[in-house]
Order: C-alpha cells, then sequence, then structure tokens
C-alpha cells in the first residue's frame, strides 16, 4: 500500500475564545500545528490576544486566561488575526491538509473575527488556495457511526490512544486532534486510502449535513427548540437585521 496523507504533512489549528457563540464571542488564543510526518517533530505557533471585551467566568474556568494576563502578555486582534489567516493560508499554498476539531466553531469564528478587525475574510486570504480541513468530530461520527458515548476531543483521544496532556490550551489541543486524525486514517485506510484531502473534504460537508439533520430530528423528537447548523466547515453568515 502506498503512503496516504495521513502518514505524510498535516497540520491542526485550535482556538480558545470568550464562549461558544461565533456570532459574538472573541478570540483570546489559537495555535497552529505542523507536523510532516507521523515520527517528526511538530513545529508549534502559538498566539494571544487581547480581545478588548470582558471575560467570563465560565470561559476562563476552561482555559485558565483571565483579562489581566490577556491584558498584560496578549497582543491587539487585528495584527493577530491577519498573521493568523496569513498562517494558514501558507498551510494550503503548501498543499497541507488543516486539522480542525469541530471546524465549524473555530473556523467561523475566525471568520467572524476577520471580519470584525480587518473587514476581511478567510476566503480573501486563501485566494485560488483553498483550505482541505480534515475534522476529527466528522470523520468519526461518519466511519464509526454507530458507536454509543460522546466525541469531544477528550472522548476521541482515549478511544484512538491519543495522549491529551494540558486539555484547552489550543496547541495541546490541535496536536491531539492531528494525531487522532492520523490514528483514524490508520484504523479506517481500507476506507480512506483512496480518497485525497480534497475529496475528504467535500465529503465531510455532506457526512457533515446529514449528521446536523440527524441531530435535528432528535431535538425534534425531544421536545427541544435547539436548531443545529447544517454548513460545514464555514457556517453562513447571519442575514443584518431589518
Amino acid at each position: 500500500m502506498t503512503p496516504c496523507w495521513y502518514d505524510g504533512p498535516l497540520a491542526a489549528f485550535d482556538t480558545e475564545t470568550t464562549g461558544i457563540d461565533v456570532e459574538r464571542d472573541r478570540i483570546v488564543s489559537a495555535a497552529l500545528v505542523v507536523q510532516e510526518t507521523p515520527r517528526s517533530a511538530p513545529r508549534v505557533t502559538r498566539w494571544l490576544i487581547n480581545p478588548g471585551v470582558e471575560i467570563p467566568e465560565a470561559a476562563i474556568e476552561v482555559h485558565g486566561l483571565t483579562a489581566d494576563h490577556l491584558a498584560l502578555y496578549g497582543r491587539w486582534p487585528a495584527p493577530v488575526l491577519e498573521e493568523v489567516a496569513r498562517a494558514l493560508a501558507a498551510q494550503s499554498v503548501a498543499g497541507r491538509p488543516l486539522v480542525v476539531m469541530n471546524a465549524p466553531f473555530d473556523l467561523t469564528l475566525l471568520e467572524r473575527e476577520l471580519k470584525r478587525h480587518r473587514a476581511s475574510s478567510l476566503a480573501a486570504y486563501l485566494g485560488a488556495h483553498p483550505l482541505h480541513v480534515l475534522d476529527p468530530r466528522v470523520l468519526d461520527k461518519h466511519l464509526d457511526r454507530y458507536r454509543k458515548g460522546r466525541r469531544t476531543l477528550t472522548d476521541l483521544c482515549a478511544h484512538y490512544e491519543v495522549e491529551l496532556t494540558d486539555a484547552h490550551e489550543a496547541a495541546a489541543d490541535a496536536l491531539a486532534a492531528l494525531r487522532v486524525v492520523r490514528a483514524l486514517g490508520l484504523r479506517f485506510a481500507d476506507r480512506l486510502h483512496d480518497l485525497p484531502p480534497a475529496e475528504l473534504h467535500t465529503r465531510q460537508a455532506i457526512w457533515y449535513a446529514a449528521q446536523a439533520r440527524g441531530l435535528q430530528a432528535w431535538f425534534a423528537r425531544s421536545g427541544s427548540p435547539e436548531t443545529v447548523d447544517p454548513h460545514w466547515p464555514l457556517r453562513p453568515e447571519l442575514p443584518a437585521a431589518a
């Protein structure tokens, strides 16, 4: 069997934020991890942002980044977001697939932040080199759909025997997600070997939409008013209020 993408160069991206609302919350830290092979040392770039807004206690309990810490060590959002967008674009130019756990959250929030602080979009930085995203949550849910239990990063790391240290630190989470994708690729090699990242990107959008419809149906049966956005890896911008 010839080498496949899960044995080759991969990048991974993760953020820590002020909350879980992609339309209103802000990025406080981000990390990009690049690894050429499963045996090579990862290269890590970290960014720390002072968002200029209050950091809710619930968010601090998750990632430990307080307003005081960010005021001392963080940078203003605009130049950091420029660096992040250019770094992601460089991965696309280099042909490295980008691993993003729960991509519609991190990438949509990045998109909103770019609009807020740079009056731009991720697509503007990517140009003719679109991202080929690998989302371990979407892949795992499709390839092992009948396995019971949660599918958080911590759960996936346990299932695929990937070490996760310092959870909810952006670089640690990005590296763990990257290793989960490599392990997932090996485990399902018979189903993934012949699918290049560009094709997998397209298929994940279809798989995610189907997964979202299933979750929406479950909410309806449960009497929950919650709605599930079926778009992947980016959610469309909400229409402006009339």
